[in-house]
């Protein structure tokens, strides 16, 4: 339930100030014990990424929310807070303004949500009114309309593999290496090849997998994959995905006091015949990650393009891991390793060695902590958050995206064995892991003992709420320009990344001749945005709320 019931409670304040009599709500909520057992899960499993009852998270500090809100206000808002916006709804308008995005509906919870309602009545206690707010207008320049407009088509439309949006959950889209072999995969079901335009099912991971998990969360399943560059001549490839908390023991975990909601697990696959448009072959396990939530795990997986035989990480696969949701339960540590973990951190592995901490992968001898006692050697850079996409430019310097917590998106040129600040850092502003994560501050003069390496660009969330990377421009009007978004509202962004200060501005898109909007354009208020390539270089812009995949004529 990401972002459930986003209800702060300053606005509590301004809507039941004018009320002569003090009224009770909850009285119709069951205090049934199994009831609430059930309500405890459920919130576990739907909503604790983004909710606890301490404080304002992604979300607001729920506590004694059932007992200053209408019981059916709140049942309502669960099933489809849109309709409370559409309806201008104040309530509703104060949860927009405040927290940048709407959160999505979940009519299929139905009676479910009467369980939630029964735990949600179990916490008593008003939240005070969080002082030290400091996440508004920290970065007082806003980002200007280049006036580019770059007409799309239609390109391509996945399956549907669920009843509502969104329809189809894919990540990446991208070429076998080598080939004009078109991937593209979908979180729920597995990888599809893009042929004559029309997708083939080429592995289906969930019936090899039947432990694998797609839900809660906007991350979980079939998070990506990524073909070897020689997989003409030795068919592997590569694919992570989400199984539930203890269903094998893991390479790497944490404290037992926190407990494992998911792990992450990284599989090798090989084909006996490369050239065949459905997999047939053997596959191994080479990692399995403990993760404290549904959000912020392998996000990424990748080979470097540019890389040709020869050249020192030919073949070796980076991983992008967030911090699993281990900062926001108050576990800093977790992620504030040092480079002694591999959470929060660009990992490079050797998927054919055995010297890894399972002996199933290599530690590659390039990697800049590769033997150095009480470090990590899989990183190859730490203090991300969410680093979801990792790339690099022509020349090949790496970059990556990186989804912050409630205030800041970054991209960051990545340097071998640096810092990038998460969670004592969210952009170029000071946080504190164990405080208010609403609460940004300015950097001390004593900045440099921290030994942080700033991000390349920041952007505040009034102008994206989680940002995704996408590809450099080959031609036409955004030439060697690297266009990235917004997941959530699909707003357009480039920058030049070769420029010491890139200046952002946005793009847009016409469809048949004429002006539209992301979220027309996919026909939902909730974009969810991602980026394509074909081997040809053509750069494809991707919906999950109804599959479809379209084109940029540039």
């Amino acid at each position: 339930m990401k972002k459930l019931l986003i209800l702060p409670s300053v606005c509590l304040a301004l809507v039941f100030s004018c009320s002569q009599k003090k009224q009770e709500f909850g009285l119709e909520i069951s205090t049934d014990a199994s009831q609430i057992l059930k309500g405890k899960a459920l919130f576990e499993q739907n909503c604790s990424t983004c909710h606890n009852f301490n404080e304002d998270a992604i979300g607001p500090n729920l506590s004694g929310l059932t007992r200053q809100v209408e019981t059916s206000w709140i049942r309502e808002f669960i099933k489809n807070p849109q309709q409370a916006i559409d309806a201008k709804d104040p309530r509703a308008l104060e949860l927009l303004a405040k927290y940048k995005t709407p959160m999505p509906g979940f009519p299929q919870l139905g009676e479910e949500i009467e369980a939630i309602l029964s735990y949600l009545h179990t916490f008593e206690t008003l939240p005070l009114e969080i002082s030290g707010d400091t996440t508004s207008n920290l970065i007082p320049e806003k980002i200007q309309d280049s006036g580019i407009r770059l007409e799309v088509e239609l390109f391509a439309q996945l399956p549907a593999s669920d009843t509502m949006p969104p329809l189809a959950k894919m990540t990446k889209m991208e070429p076998i290496p080598g080939t004009e072999r078109l991937m593209i995969n979908d979180q729920r079901i597995g990888i599809y090849e893009i042929v004559n335009q029309e997708p083939i099912l080429y592995l289906n991971v969930l019936e090899k997998r039947p432990a694998m998990v797609s839900k809660p969360g906007w991350a979980t399943g079939v998070g990506s994959f990524a073909f070897h560059p020689e997989f003409e001549s030795n068919g592997l490839f590569y694919t992570a995905h989400t199984e539930p908390g203890g269903t094998q023991v893991s390479d790497f975990g944490f404290t037992d006091s926190l407990k494992v909601f998911m792990q992450w697990v990284l599989t090798e696959w090989k084909a006996e015949d490369p050239k065949a448009k459905v997999f047939k072959g053997t596959d191994r396990e080479i990692l399995r990650i403990d993760n404290s939530s549904q959000a912020h795990g392998m996000q990424e997986l990748t080979f470097n393009p540019n890389s040709k035989k020869g050249d020192s990480d030919f073949g070796l696969l980076y991983i992008g891991y967030g911090d699993g949701g281990t900062a926001e339960k108050r576990f800093a540590a977790i992620s504030n390793h040092q480079g002694a973990g591999i959470y929060s951190s660009i990992i490079r592995i050797d998927p054919l060695g055995t010297d890894g901490k399972n002996g199933k992968y290599g530690i590659p001898k390039i990697n800049p902590f590769a033997g150095v006692p009480g470090k990590a050697g899989e990183i190859v850079a730490y203090g991300f958050r969410n680093p979801n996409r990792i790339f690099w430019d022509s020349k090949g310097q790496l970059f990556a995206t990186d989804i912050g917590q409630h205030s800041i998106e970054e991209i960051n040129k990545i340097e071998p064995g640096k810092f990038y600040g998460w969670p004592i850092r969210e952009g170029r502003f000071r946080i504190n892991p164990f405080g208010s994560f609403r609460a940004l501050y300015p950097l001390g003069e004593d900045d440099a003992k921290a030994g942080v390496t700033y991000p390349l660009i920041q952007l505040e969330h009034d102008e994206t709420v989680a940002v995704i990377g996408g590809y450099f421009i080959p031609s036409g009007k955004l030439q060697g320009k690297f266009v990235f978004g917004d997941i959530p509202s699909g707003r357009l962004f480039f920058a030049d990344l070769s420029q010491p200060n890139p200046e952002v501005q946005t793009w847009g898109v016409t469809f048949e001749g004429k002006e539209i909007s992301m979220k027309a354009l996919v026909n939902n208020d909730r974009v969810d945005l991602k980026f394509g390539i074909d081997g040809k270089g053509n750069v494809f812009i991707m919906s999950k709320a109804e599959g479809k995949v379209y084109k940029l004529r540039l």
